[in-house]
């Protein structure tokens, strides 16, 4: 490109060309290899050559499977002309003699062999004196082979350019030649390994994320191709693409800087999750939506006072999961954070949404509530993103969240998601004036009358002592088990409190999440299940209660908590 000043002028992409005619079509059969690369070393982008080569070179039934499989999928082995991709000389080599000693015609090339062979060689395989030539690192490209009608990958090909090239030799258009035949091994591989850029480069811009794609057996391909997986391999591509939540920050950025490329939804925050299946927590745990764009060139860079803050306040609204907090907040956005009127409820979400953002260990006195939250208007560039995740989030919700009837204004719907701040601010132990302390299992306000129990049904040794791995559990959907503090007995006050619950007239609300941290390690917000009445207990220190719920619990905790139960 030097000599056009790095300047492409036009270019037409692979299901293009396949779909103009300009190549030709092919048949990809991705193949169930019984080699497992999950453990072999990963070093600066790829595999670990010496140990691929060690671990091919000296396992003969994966030879021989190979050979067999070519028997199953090509029309004559003795009749093909293929190109078979290796890891180094040892492995091509290896390949030929072990082809030749099954009584198929093979021969091998690398860099270190002369032109003089290298055309020898090449004139052995047009005229199928030989059918296999398996190859190192020639004929990615520049070779000019249209008569080549197979390719096999014997490696795991970690790099998409070199991919494309590899497949291109045998793209090429020649007399007699009705389609490609592509054999790939596909075992099962370590977790950086991409497999989804490699089937998105052959299928194209869609609006399909490649997941359903594979799940679906490639319903877009190019005009006259087709691509079959065998049932362990499917297994593996797919457990590799929904692995894609481990991408590193640089990975994230490469996806973001592809996605124009590979499909034609436009580009919002909704779109490049749907596209790509990269979860909204990873995008999280790799910077904010804006800045990863950014620096991906997809937006004009920006520098905004409160991006921290801001960035930091979405990943903490992430932990919980309500339409009606959700759409207050959009309102609140709307209405360029200016707020008038507002109805005690209302004042409620508003602190919410403070202590979402506002660390209270940072807080001014002498500000106000307003007064804290009104800079915001002062960074557009993230406040639109917090918009972005909110609409995000609120599409996400499938199930109907029920108000909860109270004497007193309560701003939580029963079945959303909330984490800890949230709570405590709706029982009003958290005040703008200054945080509650509490970090029990209980959170008691005396005034309402309320008692919010917070509940974890996983906990580990690692993050509970033995005296507060409190054993909690679903009865049925409506009755719920819970071991009281280990210093209540049924004679104490707070005891007492329990079990004449109901002349007390003495509110119990339930808080339960699966456990402290999801698999991004982020922390988790409790389920409101809403209001409990007292039906018996057992034992003191701790009491053993059973709650009768007014609502029935959402079956996913039902089913969790089931499980416990039953272990």
């Amino acid at each position: 490109l030097k000599d056009f000043d790095h300047t492409i002028a036009a270019e037409i992409r692979l299901p293009e060309a396949l779909n103009s005619k300009m190549l030709t079509p092919f048949q990809y059969f991705g193949i169930s290899d019984s080699v497992d690369l999950s453990h072999v070393q990963w070093k600066n982008g790829k595999y670990e050559s010496k140990e691929l080569t060690k671990i091919y070179t000296s396992n003969d039934r994966r030879l021989n499977e190979i050979i067999s499989n070519c028997d199953k999928y090509l029309t004559d082995v003795h009749q093909v002309r293929a190109l078979g991709f290796c890891i180094n000389k040892e492995h091509a080599q290896y390949m030929a003699e072990k082809f030749i000693f099954n009584e198929l015609r093979a021969d091998y090339l690398t860099s270190d062999d002369s032109s003089e062979k290298r055309e020898l060689v090449r004139q052995r395989l047009l005229t199928k004196e030989i059918n296999y030539l398996f190859v190192v690192d020639l004929f990615n490209e520049g070779i000019d082979m249209p008569e080549v009608d197979t390719i096999l990958f014997l490696r795991p090909t970690e790099s998409l350019t070199i991919f494309l090239q590899q497949l291109g030799r045998g793209l090429r258009l020649a007399e007699n030649k009705e389609f490609l035949t592509v054999l790939d091994f596909v075992g099962q591989a370590r977790i950086e390994y991409d497999f989804e850029h490699k089937f998105r480069a052959l299928i194209g811009k869609t609006n399909t994320p490649i997941q359903i794609e594979v799940e679906r057996n490639f319903p877009h391909l190019p005009l006259g191709c087709s691509i079959i997986l065998e049932k362990k391999a499917k297994s593996v591509i797919l457990a590799n693409i929904k692995a894609a939540t481990t991408l590193n920050r640089k990975q994230v950025i490469i996806k973001l800087q592809n996605f124009r490329h590979n499909t034609t939804l436009e580009h919002t925050l909704e779109n490049f999750i749907y596209a790509t299946g990269v979860e909204l927590s990873m995008i999280y745990k790799k910077g904010s939506w804006k800045r990863l764009c950014a620096d991906a060139g997809l937006i004009e860079t920006f520098n905004e006072p409160l991006e921290n803050l801001v960035v930091k306040g979405i990943k903490k609204i992430m932990q919980s999961n309500s339409i009606s907090y959700f759409n207050f907040l959009l309102d609140l956005i709307n209405k360029g954070f200016v707020f008038n009127n507002f109805e005690e409820k209302e004042q409620l979400m508003l602190l919410m949404f403070y202590y979402d953002f506002f660390p209270s260990d940072n807080k001014n006195l002498s500000m106000t509530l307003e007064a804290c939250i009104i800079p915001l208007n002062q960074n557009p560039v993230m406040v639109s993103e917090l918009k972005e995740v909110l609409t995000y989030l609120i599409q996400q919700i499938k199930f109907v969240e029920k108000p909860i009837t109270l004497p007193f204004s309560f701003p939580l719907e029963v079945h959303s998601r909330y984490n800890r701040d949230q709570i405590l601010v709706a029982l009003r132990l958290h005040q703008f004036e200054k945080p509650s302390s509490n970090r029990e299992g209980v959170a008691w306000n005396p005034t309402l009358n309320a008692e919010g129990l917070f509940i974890t049904l996983k906990k580990s040794e690692k993050e509970y002592s033995p005296s507060t791995l409190y054993d909690d559990y679903a009865v049925n959907e409506t009755m719920f088990h819970w071991q009281s503090q280990n210093a209540t007995s049924s004679n104490s006050p707070k005891g007492k409190s329990y079990i004449e619950q109901k002349s007390l007239n003495k509110h119990i609300l339930i808080f339960v999440r699966e456990q402290n941290e999801d698999e991004f390690g982020n922390t988790m917000g409790y389920v409101f299940l809403g209001k409990a009445g007292f039906l018996d207990s057992y034992g003191d220190k701790p009491m053993n209660i059973q709650w009768q719920l007014e609502e029935p619990m959402p079956a996913y905790i039902w089913k969790e908590t089931a499980k416990l139960a039953q272990a």
